[in-house]
């Protein structure tokens, strides 16, 4: 291995190393409690080292943060519907696994949807995890899209899907009543 490209394998480690931490300390601290200072100490690296990954500082790290989690999201979906299922149990599983992967990360949810990170959505820049996320919603969903336009159904679906997960998680809509608030939209969207 030439010098060259164990530099390029460690910066690619300290690079992962950092998202790695600011994931971690978002989902047991909040993102508050994720500065570039406390990256550093965590990762026993220096401020600049940070920046030298990372430019913009904390807003580009939510960013790789996001992008992870897209990647997870779309993987997260394609198990639950790896098996086939079509129509109304198509749309369940894609819901259901989305409902699930924002329960089990909300850090990492929060990062992806509701934090500035600067990455662009439905725009030729869209980075590739989120065009891949998109285009795994409108692989399942297609189907029982009718005769609405495949991706603007999926946009409408993900924003009520999104809607929802956010406004539970909130506090704004009971808990309580989650599961039936799914299984409506999974209802009307799937045509039942």
């Amino acid at each position: 291995m030439s010098v060259q490209e164990r530099k390029e394998r460690e910066r690619a480690h300290r690079h992962q190393l950092i998202v790695a931490t600011a994931r971690e300390l978002a989902e047991s601290q909040g993102w508050d409690a994720v500065t570039t200072r406390r990256l550093a100490e965590r990762i026993e690296y220096s401020q600049p080292v940070i920046y030298g990954h990372f430019r913009e500082g904390k807003r580009e790290i939510v960013g790789a943060v996001a992008l992870e989690g897209f990647a997870e999201l779309t993987a997260a979906i394609r198990r639950a519907v790896a098996d086939g299922p079509a129509g109304r149990a198509a749309v369940a599983a894609l819901a259901g696994a989305y409902v699930d992967f924002a329960g089990r990360n909300p850090a990492l949810y929060d990062a992806m949807f509701l934090l500035d990170t600067g990455l662009p959505f439905a725009v030729e820049a869209t980075p590739a995890p989120l065009r891949e996320a998109f285009g795994t919603l409108v692989e399942t969903l297609g189907e029982v899209a009718g005769d609405a336009d495949p991706a603007v159904f999926v946009e409408v679906f993900w924003s009520a899907l999104h809607g929802l997960v956010s406004l539970t998680r909130s506090g704004r809509l009971p808990r309580e009543a989650a599961a039936q608030r799914l299984t409506v939209l999974v209802d009307r969207f799937a045509g039942g």
